[in-house]
């Protein structure tokens, strides 16, 4: 991408110089090894601490780490680092801009999100935020959560190296802001409330309108001209990285369709492409496509 660092903004919310002692309490509940292995799974698919959420304390007789009250101090980063910041600023600012003037008209205008940037763990109003649970967007705060160490997981671990790959996570997301301030994300919980045998596939639809909607802002990217050759595929090889089957073949399991979550590497793909190549939001709609 051809970007500008350098840039600041007063919704970048740095908590990387955090710093806390965890302990396990004695009280919580107790899992097996592969119980823990299913907790850390699922909160990697949900974006939340399940360890946390379901009071476990003690994972195959060693104590899960529980994050305690946090001091802050001024972040330590490497040059590398500093250079990720001013990206993730940049995309930030960018996508928030330009969906300011795709809801610029309507009844519901764009209202800013904000991005915390931690290392290891921090609180949401989700409630904890951990490294292993991956970038989420809260709902409750409207915040995007990313530990930046997550970029090398994802050229490493998933193969999907590049800027435009790292800028696709934090689309992605803010694609969830969209939904909450276009009332999609209240509506779709108390339906998932109503019917809970549906969850699983009302989440899938809330996944893949994120990912149309970061297409829609990557088609505003390429229209201002500050997309290199190449930047596209690496958007598609983020989605594709991230999708269902791939996560469950990667963890050595058979792929259940029944419970994804996020939808497979197809569908991330097709609807990104699909947001990319109308660059209309009303292109997005992946509830009537379900239905």
């Amino acid at each position: 991408m051809r970007w500008t660092p350098g840039g600041d903004s007063s919704n970048v919310e740095d908590r990387r110089g955090e710093s806390g002692e965890g302990g396990g309490g004695g009280g919580g509940r107790r899992v097996g090894l592969a119980g823990g292995a299913v907790l850390l799974v699922l909160s990697l698919v949900f974006g939340r601490n399940l360890f946390s959420d379901l009071g476990v304390s003690d994972v195959g007789g060693v104590p899960a780490a529980a994050p305690a009250a946090t001091s802050s101090a001024a972040a330590v980063e490497t040059p590398d680092e500093k250079t990720l910041v001013d990206f993730v600023t940049f995309v930030l600012n960018d996508a928030q801009g330009t969906w300011k003037k795709l809801l610029g008209s309507t009844a519901t205008p764009y209202r800013d999100a904000r991005l915390v940037l931690f290392r290891n763990s921090t609180r949401s109003g989700c409630g904890d935020a951990e490294s292993a649970m991956g970038p989420f967007y809260c709902p409750v705060d409207e915040k995007v959560y990313i530990d930046l160490g997550f970029y090398d997981e994802l050229r490493r671990r998933f193969g999907a190296p590049g800027d435009f790959a790292q800028a696709y996570v934090i689309a992605h997301e803010l694609g969830h802001h969209v939904q909450k301030i276009l009332g999609t994300e209240p509506r779709v919980r108390a339906m998932q409330e109503r019917n809970p045998s549906q969850a699983n596939a009302l989440s899938v639809m809330m996944e893949l309108q994120a990912d149309c909607y970061a297409g829609v802002w990557g088609r505003a990217t390429e229209q201002r001209k500050i997309l290199d050759q190449g930047d596209v595929n690496e958007g598609l090889a983020a989605a594709a990285a991230v999708g269902d089957d791939r996560l469950q073949q990667q963890s050595g399991g058979r792929i259940h369709p029944e419970s994804f979550t996020h939808g497979s590497s197809a569908q991330r793909t097709q609807w990104f492409s699909r947001g990319f190549q109308s660059g209309d939001l009303n292109s997005c709609d992946t509830f009537a496509a379900g239905r």
